[in-house]
């Protein structure tokens, strides 16, 4: 259930959205009302707040401030305001500052009505993502911290086995492993701390290492065999990350070749 805060300074008005709402029908559990911005102000300290409707023209405090100072204690409530026609452009004003709906006087039993059914419609869209969002993170958290059998192990064998694909994409590995590429993207930035392509390129370059040290293959073929297309670009994302070219760090190990 959601809690409902009105902020009008018309009694008359408060009184027959009291009176005349099925907030039950609307999911809505406590009803606040305050008849300026600063008395408003005072309920959100004290209460957690869902939903709000406002007024646009009030005494000690207009609407739009009222509506910012609200936003900012909390980004997720969700704020519908009510205004004539004179004030039609503070409406689309308060709509960039964050305002999610706004409604016209004079007022209806069913203008009030289905502006609420719609705010409540957005709360819960919004909740439902942030409740997934906050499933993902801990997922991901929980899955970095997993052992052996994990889906961090699946991801690194997963690139282990494309090193050499330079098609390889995060999308790939999203494909493969069955997941969508915006949670693989999150999960893998949680499991090994950097993003895909970054973490994928030092992998390569690692395995570069490696070969160089082992055998006796040419830039090219090293850079090949590592899923870099270009030899010239593999020796300049070599020298960044070792501060030496790929032939120097060859031969300060002792095993200079031609190149």
């Amino acid at each position: 259930m959601y809690n409902l805060l009105v902020v009008e300074d018309e009694s008359i008005i408060r009184r027959g959205i009291r009176t005349f709402i099925d907030f039950d029908g609307l999911g809505i559990g406590e009803f606040f009302e305050a008849e300026n911005g600063e008395g408003a102000l005072e309920i959100l300290n004290n209460h957690h707040i869902d939903l709000i409707l406002a007024d646009i023209n009030m005494p000690k405090m207009n609407g739009l401030d009222f509506c910012r100072l609200a936003k900012e204690n909390d980004p997720s409530v969700k704020i519908a305001i009510l205004t004539g026609y004179d004030y039609l452009d503070y409406a689309i004003r308060a709509i960039k500052i964050g305002v999610d709906d706004y409604v016209l006087k004079p007022l209806s039993r069913d203008d009030v009505q289905k502006l609420l059914f719609h705010l409540v419609e957005k709360k819960k869209e919004a909740d439902s993502f942030a409740a997934v969002r906050h499933a993902v993170d801990k997922l991901a958290e929980d899955v970095g911290a997993d052992g052996n059998q994990s889906v961090r192990t699946q991801m690194a064998e997963t690139m282990e086995a494309h090193l050499s694909d330079s098609a390889f994409t995060l999308s790939a590995m999203a494909s493969e492993l069955g997941y969508s590429i915006s949670y693989l993207s999150t999960l893998f930035k949680r499991c090994f701390g950097e993003n895909f392509r970054d973490y994928l390129l030092e992998l390569r370059l690692e395995r570069a290492k490696i070969l160089l040290l082992t055998t006796q293959m040419k830039n090219y073929e090293i850079a090949a065999t590592v899923g870099i297309d270009d030899p010239n670009y593999f020796s300049v994302c070599f020298r960044r990350k070792y501060k030496k070219t790929p032939k120097e760090f060859r031969t300060e190990a002792g095993h200079g070749e031609k190149m």
